[in-house]
């Protein structure tokens, strides 16, 4: 890996999140993790010099890696070619940025599977983007750190749960699938790493963009209670109660103990003082 590196003239960035995977077991540790068929066809993002990918290649149809340094992205090919030249024709490389890319802008087929070490400081949106925009995606498992898979995975009413879980929630029902040392990355990154599972699920009825929306409001101001918190979405403190009580849901309750279905149900229930085209101002207490 050093030596590709030297030959590419690299130095591994910061911005980009740039620490690769260099210890063979691991990569074939999260293949197998990954629980992968021989028909999936795995979405790569941020291949870099190219171990996991060279790992994913013997396990499944294709691998559609996407790669944000034209320098790596230029290189992968080649490194397939030389290293598994039997499996190489699987590989497609993609030079874009993951948080940008559509489904149109991969090749057949359509992938299944998400699997990655992910940077560091783009492990969510990633996630979130790439479940909204490739609905064929089954399941995934990528590398985050640590504490990132700990608010993935979090369910309702735990101190880890957030706005990261709760839209992911959406999608698919996390994991945990296990810690990943230091020592196999180069750099050696200065935080801990985990790996998360997922397995993408049918979201609950309603309308995405209108229950995230809700879920920002709430967890804004988590400390409070919702009938208070999302005073300013209903339009007036008791508006918001109204909607809640529609909902079911506890208006003293807080944002950290509701689960997916509850933010879509409480999404649906329209807030009379919102909704009536009279009221002209929101209560002040």
């Amino acid at each position: 890996m050093r030596a590709l590196a030297a030959e590419l003239g690299l130095r591994p960035t910061k911005r980009l999140g740039q620490n690769f995977v260099h210890d063979p077991n691991t990569v074939r540790r999260i293949v197998k993790a990954a629980e992968l068929e021989p028909d999936d066809v795995v979405v790569e993002v941020g291949p870099g010099l190219g171990s996991l990918t060279l790992a994913l290649l013997p396990a499944v149809r294709a691998v559609h890696a996407v790669e944000i340094d034209p320098v790596l992205a230029g290189r992968l090919p080649a490194t397939a070619a030389d290293r598994a030249p039997a499996l190489a024709d699987r590989l497609t490389v993609t030079t874009a940025d993951a948080l940008g890319v559509r489904a149109a802008d991969l090749p057949e087929p359509v992938p299944t599977a998400l699997v990655a070490n992910l940077p560091y400081n783009v492990g969510v949106p990633v996630v979130l983007h790439l479940l909204a925009e490739l609905p064929r995606l089954r399941r995934g498992l990528v590398m985050v750190q640590s504490e990132v898979a700990e608010r993935l995975a979090a369910t309702p009413g735990s101190r880890a749960y957030g706005v990261p879980s709760a839209k992911l929630a959406w999608y698919a029902a996390a994991r945990r699938a296990g810690p990943v040392p230091r020592a196999v990355f180069w750099p050696v990154p200065n935080v801990d790493s985990r790996l998360l599972a997922f397995d993408r699920r049918d979201p609950p009825p309603g309308d995405r963009e209108a229950v995230f929306r809700l879920i920002d409001r709430a967890f804004a101001q988590r400390r409070k209670a919702l009938r208070s918190g999302l005073a300013g979405w209903a339009g007036s403190p008791s508006a918001a109660e109204a909607a809640l009580r529609a909902a079911g849901i506890d208006p003293l309750a807080r944002a950290e103990t509701l689960s997916i279905e509850d933010f879509a149900r409480l999404a649906a229930a329209t807030p009379p003082l919102a909704a009536s085209p009279t009221n002209g101002h929101a209560e002040s207490r």
